[in-house]
């Protein structure tokens, strides 16, 4: 009879660096081969002409400065206090959407609109105004259309709130992370609980519908006392939505995080004790879990989509709308039309000096095979409904993946067929290794350099 495996045993087993797949393939794996602009833009038209006039397209806008650095960042940023670059950024930003409306013969209706960073209220309510009535102009919404944008209390205020408001925007994404103020001190981002509140209580005063709160378990001298008080306090604000992420420990790749070093992150066992504080603190005020590290409100509409199975996942993460069509504007920013995928330029200068020459910043790009396209859809369908199943003749695509998946299900992480995978309850934590065993390129590939951040 074979021996039940621990908790403990499981994390130490699964705990392995693993993408988090907002995309197939991911970033890494895309091909070496340059998507030239030509090739990109006619995998524009043909995912354009195929959208528009049903679901609408989504734009991403990156808005990459930040007055300080919060240490514990992964994203793309410019840290400065100088806000004359606001201006020369936006202007870039908005040829680059010129260059796009110049490939569309009627025009777009826009169902998803969200500003990431960076801190994107580093920007000016008159310049946040600028940038998106002049990018909106020329475009119809979708009855349903969705405009968002990330927050950082400290560097957020009425006026640029209202501003949003006036233009469509109803929902927020509050940065929190932790209210511990020696967590704080440690990831460099002093914020109080009452600053959290007062933008809080403006928005809903203004009349955004939805507000999302942000939470990192993981963090260097987080302990449970520190994610208690931290989730007590959130549920006095009583977002929406909240994320509850993992921190991901990339000091290779963002420098700020070699203030600390592993020694002073909670170890496996304890960071995914963490989480399951957190998550029963949750789900007993009222949230369910809605997708890998989210949860939401029964009435918000993620959770309406999660349940109904229309959830879906992309480079913005989580979301209750699909479009084929993703435009990203702004350095980094990541683009998929469905059949490609293209990342912008990551410097801010030389992104600015490519646009204002009237091409597109193409840093890199993946056209997707016959193969690809099949295995995203199962990866999109493990990461947002823990079920995937597919026709006779698509097995020879799964042969692998299933031996890949056999000691998982030894572990009771998952059950599968010759037909289809089932994420099991205690496969939940896991459902990104889950994943990763239909990961074909990660798997044909070698990795020389570390990469992802680990699962758990």
């Amino acid at each position: 009879m074979k021996t039940a495996v621990t908790p403990a045993e499981l994390l130490a087993k699964y705990d392995v660096p693993s993408p988090r797949y907002t995309s197939y393939p991911t970033v890494p794996f895309w091909d070496e081969k340059p998507l030239t602009e030509a090739r990109w833009k006619s995998h524009v038209q043909q995912a354009f002409r195929a959208t528009n006039k049903k679901e609408g397209i989504s734009l991403y806008l990156h808005l990459p400065f930040c007055e300080a650095l919060c240490t514990y960042c992964g994203c793309n940023k410019r840290i400065t206090k100088n806000h004359a670059v606001e201006s020369p950024y936006l202007e870039a930003l908005l040829k680059e959407w010129d260059q796009y409306l110049e490939l569309f013969d009627e025009k777009p209706r826009i169902t998803e609109l969200h500003l990431g960073g960076g801190t994107p209220t580093f920007f000016s309510a008159a310049n946040l105004k600028n940038l998106l009535e002049r990018l909106l102009e020329k475009t119809e919404t979708t009855p349903n259309a969705a405009f968002s944008i990330e927050v950082h209390p400290n560097a957020t205020n009425r006026e640029q709130l209202q501003v949003l408001y006036d233009l469509g925007f109803r929902r927020l994404s509050v940065g929190i992370q932790d209210f511990d103020p020696y967590v704080q001190l440690i990831i460099n981002r002093i914020q109080t609980f009452e600053k959290t509140k007062e933008i809080f209580d403006i928005a809903r005063e203004i009349g955004y519908t939805s507000i999302n709160g942000d939470i990192i378990y993981g963090l260097p001298h987080q302990t449970a006392n520190s994610v208690r008080h931290t989730i007590e306090k959130v549920k006095e604000l009583r977002p929406e939505r909240i994320a509850f992420y993992s921190y991901a420990h990339v000091p290779w790749k963002s420098k700020g995080q070699r203030r600390y070093s592993e020694a002073d992150l909670p170890a496996p066992e304890v960071k995914r004790g963490l989480y399951e504080l957190g998550r029963t603190m949750l789900e007993e005020a009222g949230y369910i879990e809605t997708g890998m590290d989210h949860f939401a409100l029964p009435e918000d509409e993620l959770c309406i989509a999660s349940a109904n199975g229309t959830l879906h996942r992309n480079f913005m993460g989580y979301t209750p709308r699909h479009t084929q069509l993703l435009i990203g504007l702004g350095c980094s920013s990541i683009s998929d039309t469905g059949t490609a995928f293209m990342q912008n330029i990551k410097e801010v200068e030389a992104y600015e000096e490519v646009v204002l020459t009237g091409h597109l910043p193409i840093f890199k790009g993946h056209e997707l095979t016959s193969e690809d396209m099949l295995l995203r859809t199962h990866i999109q369908n493990l990461m947002c409904r823990d079920y995937t199943s597919w026709e006779p003749e698509e097995l020879p695509y799964f042969v692998d993946a299933l031996m890949r998946l056999q000691p998982l299900a030894d572990d009771g992480l998952v059950e599968y067929s010759n037909q289809d995978i089932q994420v099991l309850p205690a496969g939940k934590p896991f459902v990104r290794n889950i994943a990763m065993c239909l990961d074909a390129r990660l798997w044909a590939g070698k990795m020389t350099v570390p990469v992802f951040s680990k699962s758990v």
